[in-house]
C-alpha cells in the first residue's frame, strides 16, 4: 500500500452522495471496450456463465452480458444507481428482502437473469448467491479504501468457482498528484492479494480505448512463476489517459483455477 494514500477513507455515505449529486464521472454509457476485447478469454468457451460485478453502479456491461445468455449478480451501495440501471434499460424488476443480510434488498429481472443487491459489499458472501464463473472488476478494487484491500481480496477469492476468470481494470498514475479515489494499486500488490501462491504469466496486446487513448505498453517483464494453488493468466495494457481523469489505465485479466 502506498503511504501517500494509505490513510484515505471514503465512507459509504460519500459514495451515495456522489450518486445523489450525479458526480459519477466513472460511469460510462456504453459497453467497456476492454471487456469487449477480452470477453472470449473470460468466457473461455463456456455458456451461461455466472458473472459477479462488485460495486456495479449502473454499468451497461451487465445487460450486455445478460443479452449474451450469461447471468449477472451485482452489489451496489447506492440505490439510485440500481434504479437508474433498470430505468435506463427499460427493464422491469422485482424487489425482495435478503434474509441473510439485515436491511438489504435485491432487485431482480428474471427475464435477463440479473440480480443487483443493495447492500454493503462486505456483508455479501457465497452463502447468498454461491460462487461465480467470472468476475468483472472495473472501478471496484481501485475505489475501495486502501486499508480494506486484503478483506476485499478475501471476499472475491471466496466467490470464485474453480473455473473462475477474473478480469480486473486498475489505474497507473502519480499518487502524489491525486489522493483518490480511484486509488493506485501496483502490480506487485495485485499479485500479493490474488496470487501469493500462484503461477502467473503476463501478456501484452495492442489496444485503444474509446478511440482517444494512445497506447503506451509497459516494457517490464512481469512473468512470474510460483507454486500452484491458484493460477492467474495476466493480460496487461497501459494507456496514457484514465477513465476517471488525468491518469492511466492498466488492465489485468486473471484466471483462477483452484
Amino acid at each position: 500500500m502506498l503511504a501517500v494514500q494509505a490513510d484515505r477513507v471514503v465512507s459509504l455515505a460519500e459514495w451515495e452522495e456522489r450518486w445523489q449529486q450525479n458526480r459519477i464521472g466513472f460511469h460510462r454509457p456504453h459497453v467497456n471496450k476492454l471487456l469487449e476485447r477480452n470477453i472470449k478469454q473470460v468466457v473461455n468457451g463456456r455458456t451461461g456463465v455466472r458473472f459477479f460485478f462488485p460495486l456495479c453502479g449502473k454499468a451497461v456491461d451487465m445487460k450486455w452480458l445478460a443479452d449474451m445468455g450469461h447471468s449477472v449478480v451485482g452489489v451496489e451501495i447506492a440505490e439510485k444507481a440500481i434504479l437508474q440501471f433498470y430505468e435506463d434499460n427499460n427493464m422491469s424488476y422485482a424487489v425482495e428482502p435478503v434474509p441473510s443480510i439485515p436491511g438489504a434488498k435485491v432487485y431482480k429481472n428474471v427475464e435477463k437473469s440479473i440480480s443487483i443487491y443493495h447492500c454493503d459489499l462486505y456483508k455479501f458472501n457465497s452463502c447468498v448467491e454461491g460462487q461465480f464463473g467470472a468476475i468483472w472488476d472495473r472501478g471496484s478494487l481501485v475505489a475501495i479504501n486502501p486499508e480494506d484491500r486484503e478483506k476485499y481480496a478475501s471476499l472475491l477469492l471466496s466467490l470464485m468457482a474453480e473455473d473462475c476468470r477474473y478480469l480486473l481494470s486498475t489505474l497507473l498514475y502519480n499518487p502524489e498528484q491525486h489522493k483518490g479515489p480511484p486509488f493506485l494499486v501496483p502490480n506487485e500488490q495485485i499479485l500479493a492479494l490474488f496470487g501469493e501462491s500462484s503461477e502467473s504469466t503476463a501478456h501484452k496486446e495492442t489496444a485503444t480505448q474509446e478511440g482517444r487513448l494512445r497506447l503506451n505498453l509497459d516494457g517490464d517483464d512481469l512473468d512470474r512463476k510460483r507454486k500452484s494453488g491458484v493460477a492467474f493468466s495476466l493480460l496487461i495494457q497501459r494507456l496514457d489517459e484514465c477513465l476517471w481523469g488525468e491518469m492511466c489505465v492498466h488492465t489485468v485479466t486473471q484466471k483462477c483455477v483452484n
